[in-house]
């Protein structure tokens, strides 16, 4: 019977490429040598066959090798693809992702954030549904977080991917004032228990002084979902508006669905216009009018900073992301009336 291949040590890779058993187990980890050294090692422990023994590891360190990744609804396809993007990117930094999804419910993100902890992961990167809860702070206190979308209230994070939501809601609501609509729906995935997040706050801001009549209205992230919301807001012709803005690319697929549903052009009779920029937006017919916040740079910058808090950096960083208007053919210009 073939005998089972006996796992490669440290040692032989230190053997193999000349260095210490400590330089190569900084090597692996990515940390305090070069790129190339980094190269060298890993390509000589993959000809070797080693794999490094997460539970010594942990052992050893003190540490997991795991990061949490607490999503605010996974049935938003957008952060779908944040959450791809961010095990992969993990994995390259020879970490993993523990990935929970909070729903789009603010208990159970509490309830899931401090389940995180309790695991024992090495740090958390987390897209707040209520980023002004109060259990922030204690987390804070004892777990490197580094939040992505909004800033955690009260607490000291790790590290911030913030976005310029007064920015990116102004750039949309501009855009659509200038193609002459002035009644419009917004549709968030805010709910009535977390009414203070930073975009909702600035579209009403933006409202007053762009002279707009808004409607907001709550509607969940999944298709099924959205859909219905706006099958009843298009619904009547006399109370509907012109144009509907979504807090959220998957929202905006709910408007289109159900558009298709009332024989509804897109965007002769209602125009539509989504808030992340997913790569199927531009797929659609015609294409969503969106605002686009740089995945991949959220990404990078979130799994950077992270790891640096890991490895004892404590240096907290934050990074402003910009949006950029995309305009494709979801948004059409209204006639005077």
């Amino acid at each position: 019977m073939t005998q089972p291949r006996k796992r490669a040590t440290i040692r032989e890779v230190a053997k193999a490429t000349g260095l210490s058993p400590a330089a190569v187990s900084y090597a692996l980890r990515g940390m305090q040598v070069s790129e190339e050294t980094i190269e060298r090692v890993k390509q000589a422990a993959a000809e070797l066959g080693y794999e490094a023994d997460p539970i010594a590891r942990a052992l050893a360190s003190g540490r997991t090798g795991t990061i949490g990744l607490l999503c605010g609804s996974l049935e938003d396809l957008w952060q779908q693809a944040l959450a791809v993007g961010i095990g992969r990117a993990l994995k390259d930094k020879d970490r993993y992702a523990l990935i929970l999804d909070a729903v789009g419910d603010p208990s159970r993100e509490g309830r899931l954030a401090q389940q995180l902890r309790d695991q024992r992961v090495d740090g958390l990167i987390v897209q707040p549904v209520d980023p002004a809860a109060g259990f922030w702070a204690d987390l804070c206190a004892t777990l490197p977080v580094v939040a992505i979308g909004d800033a955690l209230a009260g607490a000291r994070t790790a590290g911030e991917v913030v976005f310029d939501n007064r920015l990116g809601t102004t750039m949309a609501l501009e855009h659509l004032r200038d193609n002459g609509h002035h009644r419009l729906a917004v549709l968030t995935p805010t709910r009535s228990s977390t009414p203070d997040r930073p975009a909702d706050v600035h579209v009403a801001a933006e409202a007053d002084r762009l002279g707009l009549d808004i409607e907001m209205v709550t509607a969940p992230q999944s298709l099924t979902g959205a859909t219905e919301v706006a099958r009843d807001l298009l619904g009547e012709e006399k109370d509907r508006p012109s144009a509907v803005f979504c807090f959220a690319d998957s929202i905006a697929y709910g408007v289109y669905a159900a558009a298709a549903e009332h024989r509804l052009s897109i965007p002769g009779d209602i125009s539509v216009m989504g808030y992340d920029n997913h790569p199927m937006s531009r797929l659609l017919h015609p294409g969503l009018t969106t605002v686009d916040w740089d995945i991949d740079g959220i990404v990078l910058a979130a799994v950077r900073l992270v790891v640096a808090a890991v490895d004892g950096n404590n240096r907290r960083r934050r990074i402003v992301q910009a949006p950029k208007l995309r305009e494709r053919g979801s948004v059409g210009r209204l006639a005077a009336r």
